[in-house]
Parts: structure tokens; sequence; C-alpha cells
């Protein structure tokens, strides 16, 4: 087990590196994560998601579908909400999230990762590929706000899928 953990923990080192470089050299992406929602700006044409026409029909039939229900918890109006900090966002801002973060960096649709007649089904890879993706990604940002020798403020120091993915499924293509 200790091995797997260094390994662990120079992989975090490499990825925290990594994040920072890009910050420091300006390619970081403004997060559009439920935390950082009122930060967000504008996606470059050069990232812009070629499905947001369809995903922003699906995220309108959704929002229609909770019409009144926006602003209580994901995990009460919508099934299998398993990552913690999902289940308390508000609904109506969850959906955002989906259609203007987690889609628009990967540069999918909705269904790339969900069952278009039941999205909360775990049947595609995809999915649980993104929830294992948002424990990474939280990781890293508690890391980052821990870090005491950085230029940047705590509040400032802080990645998302855009920081790697921007917009495409594969990070490294």
């Amino acid at each position: 087990m200790k091995v797997f953990y260094g390994y662990s923990t120079i992989i975090l080192a490499i990825l925290v590196f990594a994040i920072l470089a890009a910050h420091h050299y300006g390619l970081a992406h403004t997060p559009t994560s439920a935390a950082a929602e009122s930060r967000a700006t504008p996606t470059p044409a050069s990232q812009a998601n070629p499905n947001q026409e369809i995903n922003d029909r699906l995220a309108k039939q959704v929002l229609e579908k909770i019409a009144g229900k926006e602003n209580d918890p994901s995990e009460k109006v919508f099934k299998n909400i398993q990552i913690p900090w999902l289940k308390t966002t508000p609904a109506g801002r969850l959906v955002r999230i989906m259609n203007l973060g987690y889609s628009r960096a990967l540069g999918v649709s909705c269904t790339h990762c969900h069952v278009e007649q039941d999205f909360s089904s775990d049947d595609k890879r995809p999915k649980r590929a993104a929830r294992d993706m948002a424990y990474m990604h939280k990781a890293i940002n508690d890391q980052l706000q821990k870090m005491q020798n950085l230029d940047l403020k705590p509040d400032q120091r802080f990645i998302n899928c855009s920081t790697c993915h921007r917009g495409a499924i594969n990070p490294n293509g």
C-alpha cells in the first residue's frame, strides 16, 4: 500500500505542478463549477462545444420539467446524485453546471454520459468516469487551497475540467 500511496502522491504533485504552470503561463480556464460559477467567463470560440445547441435544448426541457423545484437540493429533485457536493447544489444550478461546465469542457452532448431516456442510469462508462474525475478535481483543488508558498491567493487557486480537457474528451488530444 505504501508504494501505491507514493505513486499517488507523485502523480498528484505532477498534476498540481502542471496546473500551476498553466496558470502561470495564462493557459488555465476560468471555472464553471458551482463554487466558482460567479467567476465564469465565456468559452473561447476555439473551445466552443459543437453540441451546445442540443445541450441547451435538453437543459431547457429538464428545467421545464423541474419548474418550481429549481432551488431545491439536487438530491431531492433528481435520482442517483452520488457526488456529495452536488447533492446539496440547487437543482437548477446543477443543470447549468452540467450544460455549461461538464459538457462544454469536454465538447460533448449530454447523451455522451447520460442515457437520454433515463439520465439517472449508470449504464454509460463516461458517466462513471466523470464521477471519478470529479473526485480527482476536488482533491487537486483541496490541495491547492492548502499550499502556502504560491503567488496566487487561495480563492484564485483552482482547476476545473477545462484546465486539462480544453473542449476535448481526451485531455491529451
